[in-house]
């Protein structure tokens, strides 16, 4: 992987999709296009899955999404892999991002074992939802 000087880390972590048909959707990326679950969290309309997409980078999806059109697609948001989420999003706030999710510690609670993560959120100039995403194992 390489390396981000500015931000740490390097690199995209993940791209987040929210699917109307969770199980369908994980099916397509697994069996169609080789993606290996990484991390599962939640029950019901309340999961989601870290799908490996082979090289480090991972899909993030989501259940409880709509089956309506969408103009623009089904992308959540997407994550910057960083070694120092608090620095990275006080970049992008003296850049002029609206922050939307200060830095936090969050223990996801997943399978295979509880996956910690330092995590920050802000809209970056066209308003897209940015995530500095800071783990060592994901």
């Amino acid at each position: 992987m390489g390396h981000n000087e500015t931000i740490g880390g390097g690199g995209f972590h993940h791209v987040a999709i929210r699917a109307h048909d969770f199980e369908a959707s994980v099916q397509f990326y697994t069996e169609a296009l080789g993606f290996t679950k990484k991390i599962s969290w939640g029950e019901g309309p309340k999961r989601a899955i870290m799908l490996d997409a082979g090289d480090g980078n991972y899909l993030e999806i989501f259940a409880n999404g709509t089956d309506e059109p969408k103009p623009e697609g089904s992308i959540i948001h997407f994550a910057l892999r960083t070694s120092d989420t608090d620095s990275a999003i006080e970049r992008a706030r003296a850049a002029g991002a609206e922050v939307t999710i200060e830095p936090k510690d969050l223990n996801i609670p997943s399978e295979p074992q509880v996956t910690p993560v330092r995590l920050a959120f802000c809209k970056g100039p066209d308003g897209e939802v940015i995530e500095f995403f800071q783990n060592e194992t994901t």
